[in-house]
């Protein structure tokens, strides 16, 4: 057989095995499994300290991983904040800039998310639940497999957008979000995966499974008292806005919310709720464990548990709500595990941004970026936790037509201040706050001769940050 010959069979049977090499290959790259709430504050977790919170399989990931103490969402708001987990930008460059209706749907199908850029070099996509950009439940590019909802969507018996067919469910929104999330994890793969769980839990109105009513019904929670001198020193919430009727914000602002149906509004029953709602997420933590250790899969999968926004449960006379530059609002919880790079037992007490999670997974999966990002991969954090965080960082908010209370700010913050400025008010309102001194953020100092030096520097150094191109 001559040599021309031999070439030509080496190469076919080259061109016949390869697509089986590249698929043996594969695998060695990470799995990953986002997990996402709505509105849970950062202390809404027993790992983190709560006196009631039952979350063992949620605390799990942070036990054998890593559990940030110091993450922060750079805008305290469901759609902002989620399209700065997925793109690494600030909301003043993806520009999803609130929760209103017209337009976030168009822009949201144009970002390009970190599971779009994974999809193109050899990852099987999923994202599974609350989308919230828009009304628009449609597929966005880069997911193979879709399974959504129109806007907030509902607790019971809701409608999803399942890979393009509109399906009624029967039962509990947590639940089916947990079977869909666990079909997919345990369903056979030839490449490595990146699946989003994006729960509607624990947001309004705060419906809990039939199974967990009698959770938390001995916890008697009370809001802490607002000092008179806190709010002095916070006139923004207390200035007077014009009403507006909901009528007049027909076709731009989000659809109403799902009844309460019956449920008590005062702050211990809201709490309660917001403690069962989380269970059920908690119980879905449980299941993807055991899927993945029953395939032989655990060890190889990037477990990531956060939320969108944090939210005020009393702090500065506010009830159940976010939006503010408050540490209860803008901090948020943060487990990651995986074991080939974290010890196990991590603490971490560096300031990290949810944006700063588009380029670690996408580090963390061999990807080079096709964008430039606001944010920083915080790989380095995940092997040692001397590696340095942030210094400082630029947290925004751009007033919503149906939340005109809170009015447009920014604000910066460092391991020892906040300095909070008020861009769309006439009046100067400004509120500067030593976290060293006063963590709760109960006496604004902005007035007083001996912070004059620190805020003229946090002014400078929070004209830097805005001024800074991804």
């Amino acid at each position: 057989m001559n040599r021309r010959r031999v070439a030509a069979l080496l190469a076919a049977w080259l061109a016949l095995i390869a697509p089986f090499v590249a698929t043996a290959a594969e695998p060695t790259r990470p799995n990953i499994i986002f997990i996402i709430t709505d509105d849970q504050r950062a202390d809404l977790l027993s790992i983190a300290g709560h006196p009631v919170a039952r979350t063992p399989q949620i605390d799990r990931i942070g036990r054998e991983g890593a559990w940030f103490k110091n993450f922060f969402t750079v805008t305290p708001l469901c759609s902002p904040s989620r399209a700065s987990f997925l793109t690494g930008l600030y909301p003043h460059a993806h520009r999803v800039i609130n929760n209103d209706k017209l337009g976030l749907d168009v822009i949201s199908h144009t970002l390009m998310t970190w599971p779009r850029q994974l999809r193109e070099h050899g990852y099987e996509t999923a994202f599974i639940g609350k989308w919230h950009m828009g009304l628009d439940d449609s597929r966005r590019p880069g997911f193979d497999r879709w399974l959504s909802f129109k806007g907030q969507g509902i607790y019971i018996d809701g409608v999803v957008n399942d890979d393009g067919l509109q399906k009624q469910i029967d039962g509990y929104m947590t639940d089916y979000l947990n079977e869909q999330a666990l079909a997919f994890v345990r369903k056979p793969h030839r490449k490595p995966f990146a699946l989003i769980v994006s729960h509607k839990a624990v947001h309004v109105p705060y419906l809990p499974a039939l199974r967990h009513e009698p959770l938390y019904a001995d916890y008697e929670f009370v809001p802490p008292p607002a000092a008179r001198s806190d709010l002095a020193g916070k006139p923004i919430m207390t200035r007077p806005i014009p009403r507006v009727s909901p009528l007049d914000l027909e076709g731009v602002a989000p659809e109403p919310a799902e009844p309460r149906r019956g449920r008590g509004r005062d702050p211990a029953s809201v709490t309660r709720d917001q403690l069962r709602c989380l269970a059920a997420v908690d119980e879905g933590v449980g299941q993807l464990y055991a899927a993945l250790q029953e395939s032989g899969q655990l060890a190889r999968t990037i477990i990531v548990y956060t939320s969108d926004n944090g939210y005020l449960m009393g702090e500065h006379g506010v009830i159940d709500q976010k939006r503010w530059a408050y540490e209860p609002s803008i901090r948020v919880p943060l487990l990651v595990r995986y074991p080939p790079l974290i010890p196990a037992g991590s603490i971490r007490e560096q300031m990290v941004l949810n944006l700063d999670l588009a380029p670690t997974l996408l580090e963390l999966a061999g990807v080079k970026s096709v964008i430039a990002m606001h944010g920083q991969s915080f790989v380095p954090l995940l092997r040692d936790g001397q590696a340095p965080g942030r210094a400082s960082f630029l947290a925004e908010y751009f007033v919503e037509k149906v939340g005109r209370r809170v009015p447009t700010w920014q604000a910066i913050r460092t391991p020892r201040w906040k300095y909070i400025r008020y861009v769309s008010e006439t009046k100067s309102f400004d509120e500067l706050y030593d976290l060293q001194t006063d963590p709760n953020e109960e006496h604004n100092v902005v007035a007083e001769p001996g912070a004059a030096d620190p805020l003229a520097a946090l002014r400078r150094d929070l004209e830097r940050l805005i001024g800074n191109a991804p």
